[in-house]
């Protein structure tokens, strides 16, 4: 791989999920905002039409996420489920101690990456200080100003 053209790592289920939500936005966002603007133009002067400014911002905004998914899915490289393993990889599902709190998530590619779901990015300070632990080990990571201490309780 050339250097500078970065891979996109993502489980199926994420390749499935993108592919999914570029389908959504050709399919139905984009054909959606286009009648928009043009029921907008109908209301004659856009210089102070504000839903034909509104239609046309959504329409920069879903045109920027296509593009972005086109190149994502155009590099991207799966990473199949782990079997159990003995040190911490992208998809595995780990448990740790931070800060004498119990934490459980999942390390993924940073295009599937979505905390609220427990779903961590490789590129994270927290998911690249995992990557090649084992259970039992401990690090100390710097997030700015914040230290944490993390243990590895159980990799699944």
């Amino acid at each position: 791989m050339p250097p500078g053209q970065k891979k996109f790592i993502l489980t199926r289920q994420g390749l499935y999920d993108l592919r999914r939500d570029y389908d959504d936005l050709i399919k139905n966002k984009r054909p959606d905002v286009i009648k928009r603007i043009q029921t907008a133009r109908e209301f004659g002067d856009l210089a102070e039409n504000s839903e034909y400014d509104a239609a046309k911002e959504e329409q920069s905004l879903i045109e920027a996420r296509i593009s972005e998914l086109e190149e994502v899915l155009k590099k991207a490289r799966i990473v199949e489920p782990t079997q159990k393993s003995d040190f911490v990889v992208i998809g595995s599902t780990v448990v740790v101690e931070i800060n004498d709190e119990i934490h459980e998530f999942s390390v993924v590619g940073s295009m599937e990456a979505d905390p609220i779901v427990k779903k961590i990015s490789n590129e994270s300070p927290v998911g690249k200080a995992l990557l090649g632990l084992q259970v039992g080990e401990i690090i100390e990571i710097a997030v700015g100003p914040v230290k944490s201490k993390i243990k590895v309780l159980a990799i699944k």
